[in-house]
């Protein structure tokens, strides 16, 4: 194991009852396994969960890489080898002897894996996400990790189960999770990584190629109006947007194709916190959060029932985008610009309250 990952072990020993080495040799003293990561499964759950299902196949192990539902995952991420293989979890009925959850707290981010979960004899977990609670006998978390994927790839190579198909899946949730080494998770152990799998035959070219730079008509068109709902509080400081159900239709845009958008919010010169708002046609509102600095935002994704990192988090709000765009905007303003709370927290609610008309369009 790495330095950095035995250093950041120590930091985490009370959130973790085990080590990377004493899940490698459970997972070598068994032979059927279902793996499963998150709902909604970004670049980095994706690819930590095949790079881990290809090298346990490689192993001779049974193996079913699981969804959490139905729904389709990102296209930019088709590239990615045996994703057209994962099962949908409502539709796997079999037993496995092991679960292994991949960047997920908890059991209620599983959804319907919840399910195969509850029926394995044998249940692990190897995920980043600080979490209060525990749903296997193994749990590794690693808060310090700049991506599941790093810890996946830490893995595969104590079980000597390194090779292409596991390099380029791991170097994909690497890249997609740092931002392309940008974000304020990067730290030396997951360059170390990276170097290995380009060495193992991942093609980074490959990655930007695909999944960065591959957006779509609709996606820019997305961008335009987003931009133009643009809305600044605390001096620049924090900006918010949102994007409505009927700009998707009009669009002939998909979901995946806002997927990017909160990175354009935050990349705005002297923005520290940036949020978009965007109603997903099930009812529901899905909030990004990101921040520039040191700021918590995980803190407030939590207060509404989400989670994710302290520079990166999301949200599931469950009232009408007026309410969203009233609540979630306030709690930014509160928790993080007290300072500026009460005036800019009045000038939020006259604002939005001036476009009840077109959110309810």
């Amino acid at each position: 194991m790495s330095a950095s990952l035995v250093g950041s072990e120590m930091c985490i020993r009370d959130r973790s009852n085990t080590t990377l080495e004493e899940i490698a040799r459970f997972i070598e003293a068994h032979d059927t396994f279902a793996i499963c990561g998150h709902v909604n499964p970004d670049g980095d759950c994706l690819g930590a969960g095949l790079a881990l299902e290809h090298g346990l196949r490689a192993l001779g192990k049974q193996v079913v890489g699981l969804l959490a539902t139905e729904d389709p995952v990102e296209e930019k991420l088709g590239f990615l080898p045996g994703l057209e293989n994962l099962v949908p979890a409502k539709d796997f009925t079999d037993e496995v002897e092991v679960f292994i959850a991949i960047d997920v707290p908890n059991v209620e981010r599983l959804k319907d894996a919840a399910a195969v979960h509850d029926r394995a004899k044998h249940h692990i977990t190897i995920d980043h996400h600080a979490s209060e609670t525990s749903m296997a006998e193994l749990n590794y978390v690693d808060p310090a990790s700049a991506s599941a994927s790093d810890l996946a790839w830490e893995l595969l190579k104590l079980l000597n189960a390194t090779g292409k198909d596991q390099a380029l899946c791991a170097l994909t949730g690497i890249m997609t999770d740092t931002g392309r080494f940008s974000y304020q998770n990067v730290n030396p152990t997951c360059f170390i990584h990276a170097a290995e799998t380009v060495e193992a035959g991942a093609e980074p070219n490959l990655i930007a190629r695909e999944f960065f730079q591959s957006r779509s008509l609709p996606s820019l068109r997305l961008e335009q109006l987003m931009l133009s709902r643009m809305m600044f509080f605390c001096g620049g400081a924090f900006v918010c947007s949102y994007l409505k159900d009927t700009d998707f239709e009009k669009q002939g845009a998909i979901r995946d194709d806002a997927e990017s958008l909160i990175d354009i919010l935050r990349g705005i010169a002297g923005v520290r916190v940036a949020l978009i708002l965007k109603e997903n046609g099930k009812g529901e509102i899905r909030g990004s959060l990101r921040a520039k600095d040191e700021t918590d935002v995980a803190q407030i994704a939590r207060d509404f029932g989400g989670g994710g990192h302290k520079a990166a988090a999301g949200l599931t709000y469950h009232k009408s985008l007026a309410d969203a765009l009233i609540e979630v905007p306030t709690d930014v303003i509160e928790t993080c610009f007290p300072e500026d709370a009460e005036a800019e927290v009045e000038r939020l609610c006259i604002l939005i309250r001036s476009l009840r008309e077109e959110l309810d369009d």
